[in-house]
């Protein structure tokens, strides 16, 4: 079943809100994106390096749970 490397990443980026530092926050996010990219067939260096972006931004963006 496919959905299990789908929901660790959810897991993974709810728990970001949680670190303290935008570099923690572009850690779990770059680890999220890498799996959720290689889960739905893309590039896992890619999905890492979006996720790792959205992460450390997601606190100056004013993203809800990331205060």
């Amino acid at each position: 079943m496919r959905l299990a490397p789908v929901l660790l990443p959810a897991l993974a980026l709810a728990l970001a809100g949680c670190l303290d530092t935008n570099a923690e926050r572009g850690l779990a996010g770059a680890a999220g994106g890498a799996i959720v990219g290689d889960a739905l067939g893309a590039s896992p260096v890619t999905g890492a390096v979006v996720g790792g972006a959205a992460g450390y931004f997601c606190r100056d963006l004013n993203v809800p749970g990331c205060r």
